[in-house]
């Protein structure tokens, strides 16, 4: 989906480059969301006036959650021109499309990837919206041993992103009390994984794990395990976000606690977006979605302020200063972060209500 050209006779536009999942084994649905914040706001900085008269124009590249395609997407981008490129769900997809936006010295604004090592090395170039993983996941932690969740399970796959979550969540309840076992559903079945938490005496299990395989079958078999009906499941990465996740589980689905970018209530911008969103998605928006259109909110301020040059688009990040949809936006530097951080994103841990799926309840923010 790109914005339409600019009529003729028109000023030429102004290009950004979007990488979103838009097929498998991408997250699909994370993606259309994303994808829906990004053109929605992209329209509405056109229906204003664009910039400084000229249209902003939206060039969309699927990356499929494959890092490759990522980094040849930015090469390609960066050839048409583009002033930034913006967007990407996936952490380990995010880091290859960064370090390919740091080498080739292009602007790119991270809408929703939570990894710290977003670069190998600190850079200029890069700027994030989401929360770092380290942040986010130890709220989690907390939340864990909030509720009387000390010995944890994490059922795992090996990726740079879930050994990310392990560690973090390992250093901080170990502070704590707590305990982190892992186990690799690459080598167990679901069954198996069942029998390993009986064993471990586990407390909560955490699925650091794709979506709908294996976290399905997982939460289907320890649902339906009488030995494991007061473990908590929990889902740290937001799969149950998704009407996906409560359209495929039902109410094995509720009760899973997950980490939702969002501050408790909307102001009045985030209200009137997330209202178009619904209406443009069908569904209430995600997270996700918000972080999409907060994403153009800040490079269409940085493009009016500072122009369409990359270098002087880069240099703006610290100096951003916007009305996001869940606050206000500034980028700082966040010690052990190597790129531009929204350093007070807003973060609750979430479920689904048991009694009414389709609600969500707040357990714990930080």
């Amino acid at each position: 989906m790109n914005t339409p050209p600019s009529p003729s006779g028109a000023e030429s536009s102004v290009r950004l480059g979007a990488l979103v999942p838009l097929t498998r084994p991408g997250w699909v649905e994370a993606g259309r969301h994303l994808l829906a914040g990004l053109d929605l706001a992209v329209r509405e900085v056109n229906d204003a006036g664009g910039i400084d008269g000229r249209p902003l124009e939206l060039v969309v590249r699927d990356t499929a959650a494959d890092p490759e395609r990522a980094a040849a997407a930015v090469d390609e981008l960066a050839a048409l021109g583009v002033a930034a490129v913006a967007g990407e769900y996936h952490s380990v997809v995010a880091r290859a499309a960064a370090a390919r936006a740091d080498a080739l010295g292009v602007p790119f604004l991270c809408s929703s990837a939570v990894l710290d090592a977003l670069t190998e090395e600190p850079t200029e170039w890069v700027a994030r919206l989401a929360p770092a993983q380290s942040r986010g996941w130890r709220i989690y932690a907390d939340f864990l041993v909030g509720a009387g969740r000390h010995r944890i399970a994490v059922a795992t796959q090996p990726s740079v992103y879930w050994a990310s979550g392990t560690r973090v969540l390992r250093d901080h309840l170990a502070d704590r009390g707590g305990t982190v076992v892992e186990l690799d559903t690459n080598a167990l079945t679901p069954e198996a994984l069942c029998d390993a938490l009986v064993d471990h005496g586990a407390t909560a299990l955490l699925l650091l794990v794709g979506h709908p395989e294996p976290a399905v079958p997982i939460v289907r078999a320890v649902r339906g395990d009488r030995r494991l009906a007061e473990i908590l499941i929990g889902a740290p990465a937001g799969q149950p976000e998704f009407v996906e996740w409560a359209a495929v589980l039902g109410e094995d689905g509720a009760g899973i606690p997950f980490l939702r970018y969002l501050p408790e209530r909307l102001g009045p911008l985030g209200e009137r977006v997330g209202k178009e969103l619904r209406e443009r998605l069908g569904e209430s928006a995600s997270f996700v979605a918000f972080e999409g259109w907060d994403t153009v909110a800040v490079l269409a301020d940085v493009l009016r302020s500072h122009g369409a040059d990359r270098a002087a688009i880069a240099e703006s990040w610290p100096r951003v200063a916007v009305e996001g949809t869940r606050g206000p936006i500034r980028f700082s530097r966040t010690p052990g972060i190597s790129v531009w951080q929204w350093a007070w994103t807003p973060i609750q841990v979430v479920d689904r209500d048991p009694v009414e799926p389709d609600r969500f309840r707040i357990l714990h923010a930080g």
